[in-house]
């Protein structure tokens, strides 16, 4: 990886997030960890929020709605649409503010990324099996390199959290996978570990093998 053609994507790490993600607080302390190397390394910072107007205008078929028809998750009437305490942009970090799961779905990502020369894109967030995955799966569909760092993403559910990873990992083709503390040491130069893909769909998992089949993303 060239840290001259690397950005860091933060993919809606939001208030609104504390609905019932299974690990949030392991989520924001390595996203922490990783922000904080980031910015010593001069990386360039993106974070994503997703938007839903309080107004209605602009929401997905279907999104719901509370009793006084105002969005249900991620309303601008809330203080939830804003990005963690813990983890908040600086003045230069840039925020992308999107209507549908993807980040780049008719948002200015991919325009700034390439104004930056960006190639490869070190990314993570919330949640594994929405948002992140089909923004994962739109960065490789428009060529940067994607690595993925498994312990700033979460969801709902063990289950959906795992799945959704090994999917990514099975199909998207140049895709490396760390763990917090693995990438530190990478952006300082240390020995460290990561998994990638020896062939497409490598990580194939049934309802009983999951668990199994996903440990294998740690092995050294």
């Amino acid at each position: 990886m060239e840290w001259s053609k690397t950005a860091v994507v933060l993919i809606d790490l939001q208030k609104e997030s504390q609905f019932g993600i299974n690990g949030l607080e392991e989520v924001i302390s390595n996203t922490s960890n990783l922000v904080a190397e980031a910015r010593e390394h001069n990386l360039p910072i993106i974070y994503t929020r997703q938007i839903n107007r309080a107004d209605q205008v602009g929401l997905s078929n279907g999104e719901p709605l509370k009793d006084n028809l105002t969005p249900f998750y991620y309303s601008t009437d809330t203080e939830d649409i804003e990005i963690f305490d813990e983890i908040k942009p600086d003045t230069n970090d840039i925020i992308i503010d999107k209507h549908r799961w993807s980040a780049f779905y008719e948002t200015n990502l991919d325009l700034y990324l390439r104004s930056m020369n960006i190639e490869n894109l070190i990314i993570g967030g919330l949640v594994t099996d929405g948002c992140l995955m089909t923004s994962v799966f739109d960065a490789y569909f428009r060529d940067y390199q994607v690595n993925l760092v498994k312990d700033i993403c979460g969801t709902s559910n063990e289950g959906a959290h795992m799945s959704s990873i090994l999917i990514m990992a099975n199909w998207v083709y140049d895709m490396k996978i760390y763990n917090t503390d693995e990438l530190i040491k990478h952006l300082n130069g240390k020995e460290h570990t990561f998994w990638e893909a020896s062939a497409p769909d490598s990580m194939q998992f049934t309802p009983e093998s999951m668990r199994e089949i996903y440990s294998k993303l740690d092995e050294r």
